[in-house]
């Protein structure tokens, strides 16, 4: 506890939770805040082409001066990178066949993609989303942190943090499916 007379009470928290608005056209912020957000969420997935180009140019590439040039172990070394390089050269062909996606939560339904530039996406009641939370900590090194998880039944869908322009957007999906989550269990239960 930080005493009024202590030189560090300029460093002291404030018990309350609530901010004062920096504009009259600001919102205030904290506990008396209410109004979930009405209508339908939609969170459109941003990705970028750049990996896939540079992964396609350096791979094909490198892998075919590696079999030009070197001797066996070489040879198999170029062979793995032209497989990389065509891989993320499909990858680049699927980004600009199929938009990144788009995640919707209404009323009625979630449309959740089924990954980037994949068509059909997975579309379900919000009462079968089982639960929807962030990975923080537990990340693999690959994948930037945090990651949004939702729980469709038996499946987990990911989706991580380079995939939105903000981590506000991974929030905003977060507290629109809760929202709809809270509206149906207390219907269920009467």
């Amino acid at each position: 506890m930080v005493k009024k007379s202590s030189p560090r009470d300029t460093f002291a928290m404030s018990p309350s939770t609530r901010s004062k608005p920096a504009s009259a056209s600001s919102p205030a912020t904290g506990d008396e805040t209410s109004e979930v957000t009405r209508g339908p969420v939609e969170i459109e997935l941003e990705v970028s082409r750049q990996r896939q180009i540079a992964w396609t140019i350096g791979g094909i590439i490198g892998g075919a001066l590696l079999i030009w040039k070197l001797g066996t172990v070489g040879v198999w070394a170029g062979y793995v990178l032209v497989a990389l390089g065509l891989f993320r050269a499909y990858q680049l062909v699927m980004s600009y066949r199929y938009p990144a996606g788009t995640i919707v939560v209404s009323e009625r339904q979630v449309s959740l993609p089924r990954g980037l530039h994949r068509p059909r996406p997975l579309e379900v009641a919000p009462k079968d989303v089982t639960a929807v939370y962030f990975l923080r900590r537990s990340v693999p090194w690959n994948r930037s942190a945090p990651v949004l998880v939702i729980e469709v039944g038996d499946k987990a869908m990911t989706f991580p943090r380079d995939w939105f322009a903000s981590e506000a957007d991974q929030r905003h999906v977060v507290h629109a499916l809760l929202a709809r989550r809270a509206k149906i269990e207390p219907a269920a239960g009467s």
